[in-house]
């Protein structure tokens, strides 16, 4: 099915293998996402998403219910979000986001990554216009009657479903992330990973084409100030 259908499948497990650097991360998560929206995460559905995220990646309760204790705390920790642009190798957009508490080291081990790996750290502006913001919940599909839930959940935003082996994948505009989580959530759905996704338009690339690009994306998400990483290639 080629290395693309085999990266979309691994990728998750690959960014949650290291878990002292993943709790880092998603600890970086809600910080930023309790500072937007406060503390509480029955009014705040970024910090609902951080919240299900370090479930996903098995993050004890303790652990972010401290994260969450410290990011209300006169102590807490500022990060700066920060996003950048450029070209993995074959011309494929890549758009980086990060949280940091170093702009200098943050933007330096972009670029150092960016170079190494065959592709170029680019303008603001310079690939955004590629991509379309949009929330994406993984739910698991067994027992779920698509056809009356779809129906359900188009009042809370609900746009498109796919399915991705035994998921169902929900679609919805950026706008719609809070109330569409809230309506999985009052059905009582377990949502497996709930994400912002990315290119309005994909680039196909040959086999060989795609190792190049992944090996860019992974070494990109393996560092510590990165959060998301979204690009434009062909994952079908």
């Amino acid at each position: 099915m080629g290395r693309a259908f085999e990266f979309r499948k691994e990728r998750k497990f690959k960014r949650w293998a290291n878990m002292a650097k993943t709790f880092t991360k998603i600890g970086r998560e809600i910080a930023i996402a309790v500072k937007e929206g406060g503390g509480d995460p029955e009014y705040n559905s970024r910090l609902r998403m951080a919240i299900q995220n370090a479930k996903t990646a098995n993050m004890p309760k303790v652990n972010v219910e401290n994260a969450i204790k410290k990011a209300t705390s006169k102590e807490a920790e500022s990060y700066d979000e920060i996003v950048y642009e450029g070209y993995a190798p074959h011309g494929v957009a890549v758009i980086v986001e990060t949280a940091t508490n170093n702009l200098n080291r943050t933007v330096a081990n972009i670029r150092a990554i960016f170079n190494k790996y065959g592709g170029s750290l680019g303008t603001s502006g310079s690939v955004d216009y590629m991509f379309t913001r949009y929330g994406v919940f993984k739910v698991k599909a067994e027992g779920l009657d698509l056809e009356e839930l779809e129906l359900e959940l188009i009042d809370n935003g609900l746009e498109e479903v796919k399915q991705e082996d035994e998921f169902f994948l929900f679609y919805c505009q950026f706008t719609d992330f809070g109330s569409l989580q809230k309506a999985l959530e009052s059905k009582g759905l377990e949502v497996e990973s709930a994400e912002f996704g990315a290119p309005s338009h994909t680039k196909s690339l040959t086999d060989d084409q795609v190792e190049d690009v992944i090996t860019l994306i992974e070494k990109m998400e393996e560092d510590e100030d990165v959060v998301n990483v979204f690009h434009n290639m062909d994952m079908s």
